[in-house]
């Protein structure tokens, strides 16, 4: 969508509008993630807060992060980042993303992390092969339970994102020490259809990716939804 516009939020009405973007992209509570006085302090101390605008003025999606450090470096970390589902698949998010990087080179930093599900297929391949970045790090249960329409009630399992502003991607290639580790095909909706599937998922997921990537490092996500990774560097 080339004429969507993105502008940082300053204004009360603005970040309560932001929350209740927030709840239409992950459910019902998601509003309630963060309040709004929060969001002005954040905006009134420098933070990353920005909203993404259709033509006819309707927040379509929305974001906002704090300046954090990573392996010594200072960065931009991006708490939230989504698109009204109605609006995704039709580069908006990249926009955000892109907004993102240039915000952090401006203002002089390093790199933009973020959290993802290491399950949701479509967010690994988004952030690992479109966008280049790496996955650097896993967390097990890293917010607790957030009970929205997104991660059900099971536990947030997380890796970490790291994107460079400034020099490019290492990626390392595939040889026959490489591991592939599978994702399902849509782990959403598989936890309101079968929660225990779901939750074997994640079990599964939890501790082939935390063991290999001890030795391994995450170099790649195929087209048809797997992670690769290849061995560390000696």
């Amino acid at each position: 969508m080339t004429l969507t516009t993105i502008r940082p939020l300053t204004g009360l009405d603005d970040m309560d509008n932001l929350r209740s973007t927030a709840q239409s992209v992950w459910g019902s509570g998601a509003g309630d993630m963060v309040s709004s006085d929060y969001l002005m302090a954040l905006a009134h101390c420098g933070g990353y807060i920005v909203g993404a605008y259709s033509p006819d003025g309707l927040m379509i999606g929305c974001s906002f992060g704090m300046l954090a450090r990573h392996r010594g470096d200072w960065c931009l970390h991006s708490h939230i980042a989504g698109v009204l589902p109605g609006m995704q698949n039709m580069g908006i998010g990249t926009l955000i993303k892109q907004h993102q990087r240039e915000w952090a080179i401006d203002n002089g930093l390093s790199a933009i992390t973020w959290t993802f599900d290491p399950l949701v297929r479509r967010n690994a391949w988004f952030n690992i092969a479109h966008l280049g970045a790496e996955a650097v790090e896993f967390h097990e249960n890293f917010y607790g339970p957030l009970n929205d329409d997104i991660n059900g009630d099971d536990e947030t399992d997380r890796l970490l994102a790291r994107w460079d502003t400034h020099r490019p991607r290492r990626q390392p290639a595939p040889n026959a020490l490489s591991l592939l580790i599978p994702t399902p095909p849509d782990i959403v909706t598989l936890r309101h259809t079968d929660p225990e599937a779901a939750r074997h998922w994640r079990r599964t997921m939890r501790e082939q990716l935390s063991d290999a990537l001890i030795t391994h490092e995450i170099c790649s996500f195929t087209s048809d939804g797997s992670y690769v990774l290849s061995p560390k560097d000696e």
